[in-house]
């Protein structure tokens, strides 16, 4: 009578150890993907900003060479530029063409040590 009232067991209910072990590990590596994605896109909106503003400084600074309305002297020289709290240099470089009536100026855009962007354009005699 006594075995009667005892349940009986079909088989152990729950996890094992194993188990448990397996599933955080798992949720562990699909967090870090997560964190992976996350990091970079927020490095990339960090670089579009910076190469926005960067475009700004250049492209002044080469509106600044066709305003002079006078054909740039060839040589080197650097601007500091600050767009949106964030300083930038931008280092202009003259140089001479085939056709002396043109020289080509060259704009590239510093973040302390790191290039951030360059662009070019010809000026001409005016």
């Amino acid at each position: 009578m006594n075995s009667a009232r005892q349940p009986q067991r079909h088989g152990a209910r729950g996890f094992t150890l194993v188990e448990v072990l397996v599933a955080l590990g798992i949720v562990a590596i699909a967090l870090l993907a997560g964190l992976q994605a996350t990091a970079a896109l927020t490095r990339n909106a960090q670089r579009q900003s910076d190469v926005l503003l960067a475009q700004t400084c250049a492209e002044n600074e080469l509106v600044k060479v066709r305003l002079a309305r006078q054909l740039p002297d060839v040589g080197d020289s650097s601007i500091a530029c600050e767009q949106a709290g964030e300083v930038f240099t931008v280092a202009l470089a003259v140089r001479p063409t085939p056709n002396f009536n043109f020289r080509r100026v060259d704009a590239q855009v510093f973040k302390g040590d790191d290039a951030v962007l360059r662009l070019s354009t010809v000026a001409g005699r005016y």
